[in-house]
């Protein structure tokens, strides 16, 4: 019956991490996502601009002149930077989705075999 409980308890422990590992990955699922969202409006804007249009971009309190064609291709490399990411983390979160379902059916089985054990024993459930 210890077994069972200790068996209990370590999965209970691996179901929490893996629900606290999947809400920390939806957090920044959430903020890769605005961040796509505002690139892909600095995107758009930049390409309304003329082809003579002076571009700054701001590195700590200073603005910098850039290149247009420059700074349309750095937010092109990261927006397809964050689509990557975004990608990598829905798969993580599938994989941790399907993990968390496993416990879940494992957590089911381990309470099933104690009722039958303290059944079995005649003892009351706790």
């Amino acid at each position: 019956m210890e077994a069972l409980q200790k068996q209990l308890q370590e999965k209970v422990s691996a179901f929490k991490s893996t629900q606290k590992e999947m809400s920390n990955l939806v957090s920044q699922r959430h903020q890769l996502d605005a961040q796509l969202s505002e690139n892909t409006i600095v995107l758009e804007e930049l390409k309304l601009l003329d082809p003579g249009c002076e571009v700054f971009k701001m590195i700590g309190p200073v603005l910098v002149k850039q290149d247009l064609d420059e700074s349309k291709g750095n937010v092109e490399k990261r927006i397809d930077y964050i689509s990557r990411e975004l990608k990598r983390h829905e798969d993580l979160l599938q994989k941790l989705e399907e993990k968390r379902s496993n416990l879940k059916d494992s957590l089911t089985e381990v309470q099933g075999a104690m009722m039958r054990a303290q059944g079995a024993l005649g003892e009351p459930a706790k």
